[in-house]
């Protein structure tokens, strides 16, 4: 008795998926899913839209190129990487929702995300909030001023800008200065206490990336070299990033 191949019929190939594993290193592992589940367990967008990274994985096997690159579920994906993590594999399935991202028209994207990336291209502090330089330096001086005066324990903390040979830069989340001030002094208090070398930038600044998330690569890959020559310029050993 002869054996014979069984070909599956209806399966469409997919450029979509075909074209994002030609850019990942080793194709991203996207061809060895197990269909187990595990990446959908953990994900905290499973179930919104209907979906989860494994169904997302499977439409791409299966080349469904139109329905991947056209749903609303890879803007709630947070890219957190956890699918990654518990996948046995070690398929890179954010890889493929940053992809899926990038395939949609940049004025169609989330305009939260897309505001937010526009605004931090503004100025060179990469203030999501548009924040320019002055501002930023002002409510640092202004915060640092009040927190010693009325607070004698602290007298003596500090929150230098542009220090240059500070062994730490650090990086403050965009809404802080502008609406929170006051949710920047703990991390003050701590460096004050354990005697850390360490100052802010008014280039640079600001924490996050929005332009990552709106899988803008040309306006991401800004953001980090504007932000990386800012710690060069300043001499500093570390970069700390909150984000």
């Amino acid at each position: 008795m002869s054996s014979q191949i069984i070909e599956i019929k209806g399966r469409k190939k997919s450029i979509f998926l075909d074209k994002v594993t030609e850019l990942l290193p080793e194709g991203g592992n996207l061809n060895l899913c197990l269909t187990c589940g595990a990446c959908s367990s953990g994900c905290p967008a499973t179930g919104l839209e209907n979906l989860d990274p494994r169904k997302f994985l499977r439409m791409a096997a299966l080349g469904m190129d139109e329905e991947i690159t056209s749903t609303p579920w890879v803007w709630m994906c947070t890219m957190c990487q956890r699918c990654v993590y518990a996948c046995p594999m070690k398929i890179d399935i954010p890889q493929l929702v940053f992809n899926a991202r990038a395939s949609w028209p940049r004025e169609e994207r989330p305009k939260g995300i897309l505001g937010s990336c526009d605004m931090a291209l503004k100025h060179d502090t990469c203030s999501a909030m548009g924040t320019p330089e002055d501002d930023f330096q002002f409510v640092v001086e202004d915060v640092l001023e009040e927190y010693q005066e009325s607070q004698p324990e602290f007298k003596d903390m500090q929150a230098s800008i542009n220090r240059e040979g500070a062994e730490f830069y650090f990086n403050q989340n965009s809404r802080e200065p502008v609406t929170e001030p006051d949710e920047m002094v703990p991390v003050w208090k701590i460096f004050h206490l354990v005697g850390a070398d360490w100052t802010y930038g008014t280039k640079g600044w600001a924490a996050e990336n929005y332009c990552m998330f709106l899988a803008d690569n040309e306006a991401w890959e800004h953001i980090v070299r504007v932000k990386a020559k800012a710690v060069d310029d300043l001499k500093c050993k570390y970069w700390l990033n909150t984000e």
